[in-house]
């Protein structure tokens, strides 16, 4: 056994937390946050935790390093469940900003790319 004292902390995860709708924004808004996984930016995190109060993945956000909220679409689903679990301080990206607009963004590896670029930068 190692007498060494060892501290077990993690550094505070950088979270996401992304619209999941059913256009394709919100499959871009997905896939993007998990290319952002992939690509080390962050960790994507359960949205619908947020909005169920559940226990862990709330106190898991509170201790978070930054949180990243995307949304698909004009409605804010990702930024509105943050705000009313009472999370406040987080960057939001609109992929409107992005000029991908509802009903006219089909997912591709293109715009995917674009979103989790700039969620990346949002994280830095």
């Amino acid at each position: 056994m190692n007498s060494k004292p060892q501290c077990s902390c993690q550094p505070a995860p950088k979270l996401i937390f992304a619209c999941s709708g059913a256009a394709d924004v919100g499959g871009l808004a997905d896939r993007a946050a998990r290319q952002m996984t992939l690509d080390q930016k962050g960790k994507m995190y359960c949205v619908a935790g947020i909005g169920g109060r559940v226990g862990a993945i709330m106190e898991t956000t509170l201790a978070a390093a930054k949180v990243l909220a995307i949304d698909g679409c004009p409605q804010d689903c990702a930024r509105k469940t943050l705000e009313q679990a009472g999370f406040s301080g987080f960057q939001h990206l609109k992929l409107a900003s992005l000029g991908l607009q509802k009903g006219s963004s089909p997912v591709t590896e293109e715009r995917i790319r674009l979103i989790a670029d700039k969620g990346g930068e949002l994280l830095a």
